[in-house]
């Protein structure tokens, strides 16, 4: 067999696999609060989203099991105002990124020169946060004025024209800041207790410092009655940092987790027998 014969059928054998690793990427939640007229729930964004994305070969949450989930995913969105409440819910349902935000459209209380005519505004605000560590990826706000003859056309016609604007402005630089690891280093407060020794705190400093893959940069906040607190930048998600530390501990020391949340670390040092 020849070469040229011989390396076709290897591209052959392995074109489904490198399809599959071509189609990896984030998997994308869409939780818009939509309101039509100002009051009724509609999901002009959420369909426009989960096209665009579509497009871009991104997966995207089962929208039908959001909405089974509608009620206590409605309450969650109250609580998705900052970043963390927002990540915490996109890994409840197995995304890596969340799309939160809100759309709103209201008609202007007159007709247009005495016609059927009206104006509809559209307000459509985006961020897409990270589920692992809390960072914002980008964030997009557009505002759209359109005429309709007719409150539901007029109105679902503003509000898909303010989200196009928002998601294409929006969705390319998601994508480009996950693809490329952008917005992956965040902040992270570690507190260490039964450090009433000098050298533990000595020894966990120095551990923490030369972590410089995983741990970029360590500052000292403080140290008083035993308990220590570092501010760092971290490379991973804090539960995957407080795995590292455990399994690769100070010299002389083992630590244990007390508590993990997406923003800190607390942990406590005990010595190793």
């Amino acid at each position: 067999m020849s070469t040229r014969k011989l390396f076709c059928r290897l591209v052959l054998c392995f074109a489904p696999a490198f399809s599959v690793v071509a189609a990896l990427g984030p998997k994308v939640m869409i939780l818009v609060d939509e309101k039509s007229l100002g009051t009724v729930a509609t999901s002009e964004i959420e369909a426009l989203a989960v096209r665009k994305l579509a497009e871009q070969n991104v997966d995207t949450v089962d929208q039908d099991m959001v909405r089974a989930n509608l009620k206590r995913a409605q309450q969650a969105l109250k609580g998705a105002g900052d970043n963390r409440g927002a990540a915490a819910l996109g890994r409840e349902f197995g995304a890596d990124i969340i799309l939160v935000g809100e759309a709103v459209c209201k008609p202007s209380a007159k007709r247009i020169a005495e016609s059927n005519l009206r104006a509809y505004q559209a307000v459509v605000t985006l961020r897409a946060v990270r589920t692992d560590n809390s960072v914002n990826l980008g964030s997009a706000s557009e505002d759209v004025s359109v005429v309709g003859l007719e409150d539901v056309s007029g109105s679902a016609k503003a509000l898909r024209a303010a989200g196009e604007k928002a998601l294409d402005a929006l969705i390319p630089v998601m994508l480009k800041k996950w693809e490329s690891g952008g917005g992956s280093v965040q902040a992270l407060e570690i507190t260490v207790g039964g450090v009433d020794q000098i050298w533990k705190l000595q020894a966990i400093r120095e551990s923490l410092r030369n972590r410089a893959s995983e741990i970029p940069n360590v500052m000292q906040k403080s140290y008083a009655q035993g308990v220590a607190v570092f501010r760092v930048e971290s490379r991973l998600p804090s539960e995957e940092l407080a795995e590292t530390l455990v399994l690769k501990p100070p010299q002389g020391l083992k630590l244990q987790v007390v508590e993990i949340t997406p923003a800190a670390l607390n942990l406590r040092a005990v010595e190793a027998q």
